[in-house]
């Protein structure tokens, strides 16, 4: 009875960092363009993606100015790519791995540039911790790959009763 509960908690676990990490990739995405509003408005980080780059370049200073606005591409689409895998659920393993690499970085940036509480505010530690766990999940209910899992299971059953016939 007991391992039941910790089954359905983890399984509410997967899915909660799942869509936790991913809606917060796609949410980073929309500040730089306007979409959360316009800098200066409660919750708005950057307002537009020329602030954006700015602050690009404030985490990574030891970096060639001329390789920043690469940087800032990369990042937003690494962030893009990643929040929407995650939110569908494909490839999670490897998306989410490869999220915490991604987490792991920023938050040293940040942590070199800014000081260690500037990461601390916004959980970027957090979220780099969590990333690798849901990367070991056994598994990841309403996701695609859970449905391409029951797909591959079922048409192994049909391979083998054809077989046996």
């Amino acid at each position: 009875m007991a391992a039941s509960r910790w089954t359905g908690l983890a399984t509410f676990g997967s899915v909660f960092l799942r869509l936790a990490l991913g809606i917060s990739f796609l949410s980073a995405v929309a500040d730089p363009f306007g979409f959360w509003g316009v800098y200066g408005q409660p919750n708005v980080g950057w307002g537009n993606y020329a602030r954006f780059v700015d602050y690009t370049a404030t985490l990574n200073w030891f970096l060639p100015a001329a390789t920043i606005p690469a940087l800032a591409m990369i990042a937003t689409a690494a962030e893009t790519l990643f929040g929407l895998l995650l939110v569908v659920g494909w490839n999670t393993r490897i998306v989410a791995l490869l999220s915490g690499a991604l987490l792991t970085t920023f938050a040293l940036t940040m942590t070199v540039a800014l000081g260690v509480k500037a990461p601390l505010n916004v959980s970027v530690f957090s979220a780099a911790g969590g990333a690798p766990l849901l990367g070991v999940c056994d598994d990841l209910p309403f996701s695609v790959d859970e449905l391409r899992r029951r797909n591959r299971r079922r048409n192994r059953k049909r391979s083998t009763s054809f077989s046996k016939a």
